[in-house]
């Protein structure tokens, strides 16, 4: 496990094709940035519906999936480009758990949930595929909440501190969501993961009763 880079940035507008969006997707690379229980100072987020909060201070993106969109659409995607707070290496989706407890720097954050992509990030990248092609692969990047606020550099050290028994992957969570959302089963493990953020805990709970209900 590896940190790579830093990203903090405000909301702006851009404009697409004609028409404008406001958005936070935009950010600066930084040295070291301190990190709050709200998140990164001087960051900020467009879309509250979806981004921020307690449950979301952080977003992380794995590096490596760069490699993998510059093959596929014969371009280098901008950096960040996907509004990552922070990028990082041998952090896959497939490797990363709901709950996990990481040490970064000075602070401690806890994985709560996948990152739910938008079209913001094809808008961004001038490719309109992208979006579609984020939710087949399950490259959506992460959320965590801070447990420990504290300064992070670039030069900061990642470590695993707890993982829960109980809990899933990323990815897992990801094939649930977007594709096998009738998993009864896997719906009902995911739903009793105690450090699941609550706005995706009420989601699956929502879609538990709908296939029950079948």
């Amino acid at each position: 496990m590896q940190l790579k880079s830093l990203y903090i940035g405000k909301p702006k507008q851009y404009v697409y094709k004609g028409k404008m969006y406001t958005s936070a997707i935009s950010k600066n690379s930084k040295d070291q940035i301190y990190l709050t229980k709200g998140g990164f100072q001087e960051d900020g987020v467009a879309d509250h519906r979806h981004h921020g909060g307690p449950d979301r201070a952080v977003c992380f993106y794995p590096v490596e999936h760069y490699s993998q969109w510059q093959m596929e659409f014969g371009k280098d995607l901008l950096r960040p480009g996907f509004g990552e707070n922070v990028s990082v290496a041998g952090m896959l989706e497939q490797d990363v758990c709901i709950g996990d407890i990481y040490k970064i720097g000075e602070a401690t954050v806890q994985i709560s949930q996948n990152r739910i992509p938008c079209a913001t990030i094809s808008q961004h990248n001038g490719i309109d595929s992208l979006l579609k092609r984020v939710i087949e692969t399950g490259y959506t990047g992460y959320f965590a909440r801070v447990l420990e606020a504290g300064c992070i550099s670039l030069d900061a050290k990642i470590h695993l501190l707890d993982r829960p028994e109980k809990t899933a992957t990323v990815l897992a969570v990801n094939q649930l969501y977007f594709h096998d959302r009738d998993n009864q089963d896997l719906l009902q493990s995911v739903v009793e993961i105690e450090s699941l953020a609550e706005v995706m805990r009420e989601k699956f709970v929502k879609k538990l009763k709908i296939t029950l209900d079948k």
